[in-house]
């Protein structure tokens, strides 16, 4: 292990994630079945949320792309989240699923529980309990006592087993969906003990997690979705059933972050109402930007544009462009397992068609795919001598990050640099959008040869190119002081295991280059 390396991945963390690594290592907790007196469990009336996709379908599932009948719980043959996905158990709530089939597998996993390792991690919990707890409020008058005191025992043995492992070892994402799950159950349960500290622990997530632009700190805006939708759960069970003091000032609170989470939303996806690939982001694993505001509106929660800032993003649009950027830090600095070395990229759609495009992810598999999709090839920037503008490694891990510094910011261009290559030079770039043209123009502090590259969508074909220009079939890239350019072919990803082939320029350089991509209709 490189301990310089070493050094900047764990100077990073927080005490209490350090102090949690070592005390669930050295603590093992086990399940335990709870017989529980609960005396006032109802069905959670609740405005219709968002059905999940159909990935079940006679014992057989198609989850992440990768189709197989049930063999375990702790199935890892199609890798770890392939499995975890599984223990969701997101299917009960697919359109087509009838109580009987779903009510099937509930039993089964009770069956199981004692051999399921996979499922009894905290992060599986969570989600499953808002599955099974939605479930039963779906499907309430079809359950006798007898079963639903049997799930229900099982349902609160799983939370207080969850009570006892939640997260602080990652923060993050994790331990909000844990404060989540834990706030629902609460109400689900009409458990005050339970209420009074998933309250304080989801309050104090939402504080940290959510910037002053409305994204989710970990600047992915699948995940900013994904966190979004169990928000509004949140909210929606929380606002139709008022059983403890405080709660309507909850329910302010959560509104009130709902509100901007879906601003930054509103700002960010693209005229399709689709999500820009950024950092880990994939298509077809959570609810779609639609739905979300669809759900939002049928919760009277109102929300408008946010300016982008603290994510690092930038947006800019006319009648034919429409542009991300980032020029962020990784805001989320002690949990940056979601973000690539990839400061200053790029998407482009022209007339609402993808351009340029990022290279997507296609597995959280700590193998070669996993650290090439979160290098800086693999995106719409610049690398020196082939290096990283942050230190990506281990599949979720960051050793040296990046810093920039934004230069000058307008509605229409932003420049800055960053310093993410380290004694190698550092880097600065332009954005500017014309009428007619998106262009930019890089510098770097150093004779060292550099390489800017670009990853053109799927349907994009090239029909020329040398030094100074790339034509396309629906574009024309013009560019300046190039040594070099190369088109190769390259893969990219817009959804888990399914990789597609496209066409990658390499931009060789020195010191500067500019480009102008111009519309050719």
């Amino acid at each position: 292990m490189n301990l310089r390396l070493l050094y900047n991945t764990l100077k990073h963390l927080k005490i209490i994630q350090i102090f949690y690594q070592v005390k669930y290592r050295l603590i093992k907790y086990k399940f335990n079945q709870i017989e529980v007196k609960i005396n006032n469990v109802t069905p959670i009336l609740h405005t219709k949320s968002i059905s999940k996709g159909v990935i079940y379908t006679n014992n057989t599932f198609i989850i992440l792309n990768i189709t197989s009948e049930f063999k375990s719980w702790n199935n890892t043959q199609y890798g770890m989240l392939w499995a975890y996905n599984l223990n969701y158990m997101d299917w009960l709530l697919q359109p087509d699923m009838d109580f009987e089939e779903g009510a099937k597998w509930i039993n089964r996993f009770i069956d199981d529980v004692d051999s399921n390792t996979i499922g009894l991690d905290p992060y599986p919990i969570a989600l499953r309990g808002i599955n099974w707890i939605k479930f039963i409020s779906i499907h309430f008058n079809k359950l006798n006592a007898e079963q639903l005191k049997t799930w229900n025992n099982s349902l609160y043995s799983q939370y207080k087993l969850l009570e006892k492992k939640l997260e602080y070892h990652l923060l993050g994402n994790h331990l909000l969906e844990d404060a989540y799950s834990l706030y629902i159950a609460s109400i689900y349960f009409q458990d005050e003990k339970l209420y009074a500290k998933s309250s304080k622990l989801l309050l104090r997530e939402l504080k940290e997690q959510i910037l002053n632009d409305g994204s989710h700190y970990e600047q992915s805006p699948m995940y900013h979705s994904i966190l979004l939708d169990r928000l509004l759960d949140c909210y929606n069970i929380s606002v139709h059933n008022i059983f403890f003091e405080g709660q309507k000032t909850i329910n302010n609170s959560l509104k009130g972050y709902a509100g901007r989470m879906l601003g930054h939303l509103s700002r960010i996806v693209y005229n399709d109402q689709t999500i820009p690939l950024l950092n880990d982001s994939a298509n077809g694993i959570t609810s779609t930007p639609t739905d979300l505001f669809d759900y939002a509106k049928r919760l009277n929660i109102e929300w408008s544009n946010i300016n982008l800032g603290d994510s690092g993003y930038r947006k800019f649009v006319n009648k034919h462009f429409e542009s991300i950027v980032d020029i962020g830090n990784i805001k989320a600095t002690y949990q940056p397992g979601h973000s690539h070395a990839d400061t200053f990229n790029f998407e482009l759609r022209i007339d609402d068609k993808p351009f340029i495009i990022d290279t997507g992810i296609s597995t959280y598999e700590k193998n070669t795919r996993r650290q090439y999709e979160r290098s800086t090839v693999a995106h719409n920037c610049v690398s020196i001598k082939g290096t990283n503008s942050s230190e990506v490694w281990g599949g979720f891990r960051v050793g040296r990050r990046a810093k920039v510094t934004i230069l000058e910011s307008t509605d229409s261009s932003v420049t800055a640099s960053h310093d993410g290559f380290g004694q190698i030079g550092t880097h600065s770039r332009t954005f500017t959008l014309s009428n007619d043209w998106l262009e930019i123009s890089d510098n770097i502090s150093t004779n060292n040869s550099a390489i800017s590259y670009l990853h053109f969508a799927p349907d994009v074909s090239i029909l020329s190119y040398n030094n100074r220009k790339i034509v396309t079939d629906n574009a024309t890239v013009n560019v300046e002081n190039a040594e070099l350019v190369e088109i190769i072919k390259g893969k990219v990803a817009f959804e888990y295991n399914n990789i597609v082939d496209v066409n990658i320029a390499l931009i060789h350089f020195k010191i500067s280059l500019k480009f102008k991509i111009r519309n050719r209709l």
